[in-house]
């Protein structure tokens, strides 16, 4: 299974020889290093799909914008969980 992430290019470089376009990517607040080869028509502000580093495709906000919130909602699903399963597991060790 692949997975890639929205994120929005804050920054355009290119590689020392001009070849490779790379990007600055705010994923949520969280900025990487992108390589932009794939979508050479990609600009500052402009949403991009990210798989292992590369930005595979351009998005419109709304887009990235529902994936971030569907991300949250697994995040938040995930937490409540595990809080659940460790409050059970301290239930079931306690001294009677």
């Amino acid at each position: 299974m692949c997975l890639a992430l929205p994120g929005r290019i804050v920054e355009i470089g290119a590689d020392r020889a001009g070849l490779f376009r790379t990007g600055k990517v705010d994923f949520d607040g969280l900025v990487k290093t992108v390589d932009l080869t794939c979508v050479p028509q990609a600009a500052v502000g402009d949403y991009v799909m990210v798989h292992a580093g590369l930005a595979i495709s351009i998005v419109d906000e709304a887009e990235a914008l529902s994936v971030f919130s569907y991300l949250k909602e697994v995040e938040l699903a995930a937490g409540t969980e595990a809080e659940a399963e460790a409050e059970a597991e301290a239930e079931e060790n306690a001294p009677s």
